[in-house]
């Protein structure tokens, strides 16, 4: 006789889980499609997707949207995949995308800020010198997230362009 207090062993034969698991990914799929059918020319949704991963590299939270959707009405791009292309960012990649941010800025301007590690014990957190300290983090993890960003946008611009248009290529050539 089973004892039904215990937990079940195998979560993939509950129900439920099953349930939860094609939620997920009926969700998941229907937004991927719902983005490659935007309206609009493959070169107006890459500029979209480009601009919103520029803009969702910076570290500016809740801005980033808006940012995105500023650039994209700039760059003729489309508004929605601007803001769809923001959550590159999000709370599960947030630290390892700004500590690389920080580390490439650290890199290119090393020379301009002296390069020095500070121990946390020795910081006198009242001193005129933690505003300094402060703004060379702040500079650098901004050099860092435009750098990368840029790199990320013009990588999200072409790989975006040639994917929507293999896509629209294979549905055309489906339709009867």
């Amino acid at each position: 006789m089973r004892n039904s207090s215990l937990p079940d062993s195998e979560p993939q034969s509950h129900p439920q889980h099953r349930k939860s698991q094609s939620w997920w990914w009926r969700s998941g799929k229907y937004y991927y499609f719902r983005l490659l059918r935007l309206e609009g020319s493959p070169k107006a949704i890459a500029r979209g997707v480009s601009v919103g991963m520029f803009a969702g590299f910076f570290p500016l939270f809740g801005l980033q949207t808006i940012i995105g959707l500023l650039l994209a009405a700039l760059f003729r791009g489309n508004k929605l995949a601007a803001a769809a292309a923001t959550w590159v960012s999000n709370p599960f990649t947030y630290i390892p995308i700004y500590s690389f941010n920080f580390a490439v800025g650290r890199w290119l301007l090393g020379g301009l800020l002296g390069g020095q590690n500070i121990a946390l014990e020795t910081i006198d957190w009242n001193s005129p010198e933690m505003l300094e300290v402060g703004s060379d983090f702040a500079l650098s993890l901004f050099a860092g997230c435009f750098v990368v960003g840029l790199i990320a946008a013009i990588w999200g611009y072409f790989l975006s362009l040639a994917f929507i248009q293999r896509y629209r290529q294979a549905r055309r050539s489906r339709k009867p």
